[in-house]
């Protein structure tokens, strides 16, 4: 299928199904669901990592690329997955994290033991004279990228936790190895591979300590680097570039348009496409994460318009999303879960999905999902919200405020078991989950939804309308509004059919005025979630209301 009419569906398989009652979902969950997958109208899985690992930092700590984690299942299992997949039309993206292994992961461990050429497949550097440590960075989990090698006089970097040691690219053995991973999972019948963090793979040598430690200027030491061009070339030529209908997304940390190009021109041939989260940064007081100001509607704005049109012109593509393993739940953040839950679901998913770029959705988003607000530190799993709210309570907020924070940033709120029913944890496991259930599980799940809701219906047109009109799979874009405070609107052009695209992200109603080249015209609704059914000069939206027109 042409890249621009597929759309991915994302699985957490920690959190999918779990179907032996430990807690923990696994690939026959994801088999149980497929059925599911299929209705919607999914064509491509992307699933987040189920390989060994010790799970310090769920399943991205990998201590094996090419085995199956016991409490996932078996290659069996995995190889059933394939079959299941196959006949339903479905393919599978696998989650490659490259950056850094688990320091539990055999290269790292043979370079504990002393093997030299192991120990080329890291960074390890000594302290300053001064007996500091090698560099004054930051990890991006907390705390300092350098952790003590063994018994050793030697440091290993670690940008991430603490237990993912990064590898290093420049040693020539080390992208050996991961071209052979790749090529084990596409000899296994894997179509796609989203690569995890791609950008700080070639960090600038020789080391030197930053200006600000957790500034911009120290990530551009490590991030975008010329040289990761030239790797991500390389291992397209020796895996996915060789086979036909491989789908590659790259996870792009504070990357930039330019490089985005470049990452995603066809004529690079480096990437099909990449995400980039500057979007999802604009309720981040001062570029602090762990903060919660109201969002910044246009600045949200201003970033989408910019990487679609800069993009575009550049001829990348974007990965489309609000909403992933790592990000809150999307209708927590910018809408009103309590007041217009169907409205504010179907309105983001609207607003993104008719972006010029290749959709994601993530597993929950199409019930309509919600942050789970735990009441308790104790509640969430994930490290970083632990180690961010010890910062917190040590800057002198206190634990109520912390909390808040947390309840609105933690990359748990997006790892919440599904909610398949109302059945005890929502019918995720028979057991004790890992994470517990959302509160409201027993209002908002897959079974209600399919009798009684709106929002997998509207999901599923949506998915239709990209497969069934070129242009809202292959037109340009060109923002409107661009200053309107309440409003998002933009056109999708191609040849003589235009799609004009309006999204209200407030409660109460707005009147907009049509730009003057589209008044006057007779226009078609294609869809919308509110009562607007007719296109005038002059419009009326209720909240979130969202609608699209389409003009021939």
């Amino acid at each position: 299928m042409k890249l621009s009419k597929r759309v991915m569906y994302q699985i957490y398989p920690k959190s999918f199904q779990d179907t032996t009652g430990d807690g923990y979902g696994d690939l026959q969950g994801i088999i149980k669901r497929l059925d599911y997958l299929k209705e919607l109208g999914i064509d491509m899985i992307w699933s987040s990592p189920f390989y060994p690992s010790p799970q310090y930092d769920n399943g991205y700590d990998v201590s094996d690329y090419t085995g199956i984690n016991p409490d996932y299942g078996t290659m069996e299992d995995f190889d059933e997955l394939m079959e299941e997949l196959q006949k339903r039309g479905i393919d599978l993206m696998m989650d490659m994290v490259f950056n850094h292994v688990s320091t539990e992961h055999e290269w790292f461990q043979k370079a504990l033991a002393g093997d030299q050429y192991y120990q080329d497949f890291f960074y390890l550097e000594p302290a300053k004279e001064d007996g500091s440590l090698p560099t004054n960075w930051d990890s991006k989990f907390g705390g300092p990228a350098w952790e003590k090698f063994g018994d050793t006089d030697l440091y290993y970097l670690h940008l991430y936790d603490v237990h993912q040691a990064d590898l290093n690219w420049y040693n020539p053995n080390v992208r050996k190895e991961l071209q052979k991973v790749l090529n084990f999972w596409l000899d296994k019948g894997v179509k796609g591979f989203r690569f995890d963090v791609l950008n700080v793979i070639g960090k600038e040598l020789p080391f030197v300590d930053s200006e600000e430690p957790g500034s911009a200027q120290e990530k551009s030491l490590y991030t975008d680097t010329p040289i990761v061009h030239q790797w991500v070339k390389e291992l397209n030529q020796a895996s996915f570039g060789t086979r036909e209908d491989i789908v590659t997304v790259g996870e792009m940390s504070s990357t930039d348009v330019p490089n985005g190009v470049r990452y995603t021109n066809p004529a690079e041939e480096e990437l099909s496409m990449i995400f980039n989260f500057h979007h999802l940064k604009v309720d981040y007081e001062n570029g602090e994460k762990w903060s919660n100001p109201d969002f910044d509607f246009l600045e949200l704005k201003r970033i989408l318009d910019e990487w679609q049109t800069g993009m575009s012109d550049g001829d990348g593509w974007n990965a489309l999303f609000l909403s992933n393993h790592d990000q809150p739940r999307a209708n927590s953040r910018f809408g009103d879960i309590e007041n217009y839950p169907f409205e504010t679901a179907t309105m983001l998913a609207q607003t993104i999905q008719f972006l010029r770029g290749t959709p994601y959705i993530y597993q929950g988003e199409e019930i309509g999902m919600t942050n789970p607000n735990y009441t308790s530190i104790e509640e969430y799993n994930d490290i970083e919200t632990h180690n961010n709210y010890q910062i917190l309570l040590d800057k002198g907020v206190s634990e109520a405020e912390a909390l808040e924070i947390i309840q609105a940033k933690s990359r748990d709120n997006g790892r919440t078991p599904v909610q398949w029913d109302d059945s005890d944890h929502a019918g995720f496991t028979t057991g004790n989950p890992w994470l517990n259930v959302a509160p409201n599980y027993k209002e908002v799940n897959a079974t209600n939804e399919l009798a009684n809701g709106q929002i997998f219906s509207y999901y599923q047109e949506l998915i239709k309308l990209r497969r069934e009109y070129d242009v809202i799979s292959d037109g340009t874009y060109r923002g409107l509004l661009l200053d309107h405070p309440e409003v998002m609107a933009y056109v999708r052009e191609l040849e003589d059919e235009k799609l004009l695209v309006f999204s209200h992200f407030y409660p109460g109603e707005v009147t907009v005025t049509l730009p003057d080249e589209f008044k006057g015209l007779s226009a078609k609704k294609l869809i919308g979630n509110g009562t607007l059914e007719e296109m005038s000069d002059s419009i009326t939206l209720n909240a979130y209301e969202t609608v699209a027109f389409l003009i021939k």
